[in-house]
């Protein structure tokens, strides 16, 4: 049997530019969270190291050499001075550079299978700082728990999150860049917000969130003016407590307090929109039940795929 690792997707619930470093990375910080669906990753044994994708988002992605799951295990094989091969097959269900961590979400399960299939036991701070070189993303995946993400992605404080949140995820499958969308918001900073490490309630929750917007929304919605079309599309459904954009876009996220309540928006968005990618999940380590067992998926997790067009 292979071993298997989720990479769930990553939302940026709050996410402010406050600063940038003389190297060019920009200074972040952000509240983040992961739904409870995603991409899937298997590792086989194998004398060879290679890689397999398939699902929806398989042809958006470049050649297998070049992802970013190979550069995980080509890096963990050279801090360990391995020569032992994997066969990695990668189902790819996330839209491609579409703001919700795919890519490196799918890094950080490929150091953790590959640590798995390897049996290596390395130390937490050894194995960060590797992701770190991976991408400013892939440590706070490589965690995969509600978190505050600070600097260029090393700051990390594990966060404690009120019960039962849900997450609708909509994508108008219109791409937009990261740099573009950082050169489009000419270098304005933000005061970091102070935000707690837990919350008695979802109305403190909501009050904290209220604090701390995307400082990239308005410069991606210039760009791409969907962006605005999905948030207003999420903020139309019923019980939609906050309508955003995650990362530099151009995936962008309802939040919701009940599971019913997600999936009736989801049904919604989908027939109106049929030509965009809309997903409704839970919160990873938002219910007594995710916080046992984190990877489990949820049977009750729902994804509609943008309507294929026929000549």
């Amino acid at each position: 049997m292979p071993v298997v690792e989720e990479a769930p997707a990553k939302v940026n619930l709050t996410l402010q530019v406050t600063g940038q470093r003389p190297n060019g990375y920009h200074d972040l910080q952000s509240l983040v969270v992961f739904a409870q669906m995603g991409d899937q990753l298997e590792f086989w044994p194998s004398d060879e190291l290679s890689l397999e994708v398939e699902g929806p988002f398989a042809c958006d992605l470049g050649a297998a050499s070049e992802n970013l799951v190979m550069g995980a295990a080509r890096s963990l094989q050279a801090r360990y001075g391995l020569s032992t091969g994997a066969l990695i097959k990668l189902s790819k269900n996330l839209p491609v550079a579409s703001g919700i961590g795919g890519g490196s979400s799918d890094a950080a399960a490929a150091l953790r299978g590959l640590c798995r299939l390897w049996e290596l036991k390395p130390e937490r701070r050894d194995l960060a700082d590797l992701s770190l070189g991976l991408g400013a993303d892939v440590p706070v995946c490589l965690r995969g728990e509600p978190c505050h993400m600070s600097g260029v992605g090393e700051e990390i404080i594990p966060i404690r999150l009120p019960s039962g949140l849900w997450l609708l995820l909509v994508n108008a499958m219109i791409p937009v860049s990261t740099a573009q969308v950082f050169k489009e918001r000419q270098g304005r900073f933000s005061v970091p917000a102070a935000l707690p490490e837990n919350w008695r309630s979802l109305d403190s929750f909501m009050a904290s969130l209220a604090l701390a917007a995307n400082d990239l929304e308005e410069a991606a919605g210039r760009i791409s003016p969907f962006i605005g079309t999905c948030i207003t599309a999420l903020s139309k459904t019923q019980d939609c407590l906050l309508a955003r954009m995650s990362g530099s876009g151009a995936t962008c996220f309802g939040l919701f307090a009940e599971a019913a309540a997600a999936k009736k928006a989801a049904l919604m968005v989908s027939e109106q929109y049929p030509d965009w990618w809309v997903a409704a999940a839970a919160v990873k380590g938002s219910t007594e039940r995710l916080q046992r067992d984190p990877l489990e998926k949820l049977p009750n997790a729902m994804t509609y795929l943008p309507r294929v067009k026929t000549p």
